[in-house]
């Protein structure tokens, strides 16, 4: 069992992480702006109130814990976009204050910086909405940060090009830097097997300091 600090648990991904995680059995303290707007009860479960953006509130609520886990994103519209890679900086200042004490950081990211067949980047493919295109560049510019820190054990988890709810089957498959493709071209991934996929993770680590994708 782990101690799991998870900020974002309201939004899509992050309320399957916390969904995931209490099935599994782990303690989480769901870190949130407004602790009236999760109302999921679970004796593993504890709610409180802090800021992503604050390195001084994420080392507070970091402390003691295994892992901390950034759902964070830009998808819930324009003005959360500028957060991303904010959020990540401040993420790793508060986790490294903690020193030899601190937890590892796992971080959801992007599909747009990943590596498509034709050697091209996801966010490279026509006709994208603008607003889309910043959350994938907004996701680069965070993993570019994390990619420049090496005394925080960090870990980017970037989805398929397509995450959103859907079934959770367990069954994925992972690759480093390039885009997960399936025989009929699509690339996807239910926000329930992405959550699967980050527990994993945090059992069993394989992928401490680098990026990974998960898709089917």
């Amino acid at each position: 069992m782990s101690k799991i600090a998870l900020f974002g648990a309201n939004g899509t991904i992050g309320s399957r992480v916390l969904d995931e995680a209490l099935r599994r059995g782990h303690q989480v303290t769901a870190v949130v702006r407004d602790p009236a707007k999760l109302t999921k009860s679970d004796p593993n479960l504890t709610v409180v109130t802090g800021d992503v953006l604050d390195p001084a509130s994420v080392a507070e609520v970091a402390k003691g814990k295994d892992v901390v886990v950034s759902a964070v994103g830009g998808g819930d519209g324009p003005g959360h976009i500028a957060t991303i890679r904010p959020a990540a900086e401040s993420l790793v200042a508060g986790v490294r204050t903690l020193g030899g004490d601190a937890p590892r950081l796992i971080s959801v990211g992007g599909a747009g910086s990943l590596r498509r067949p034709d050697g091209t980047q996801v966010w490279d493919a026509d006709g994208l909405p603008e607003f889309l295109l910043q959350i994938m560049h907004a996701h680069g510019d965070a993993l570019d940060f994390y990619r420049t820190v090496s005394d925080v054990r960090w870990t980017n988890i970037s989805p398929a090009a397509t995450i959103e709810p859907g079934e959770r089957t367990g069954a994925y498959r992972t690759a480093t830097d390039d885009l997960i493709v399936a025989e009929d071209g699509s690339s996807r991934i239910s926000a329930e097997d992405y959550a699967v996929a980050l527990l994993d993770e945090i059992e069993q680590p394989r992928h401490i300091g680098e990026r990974f994708t998960v898709g089917y």
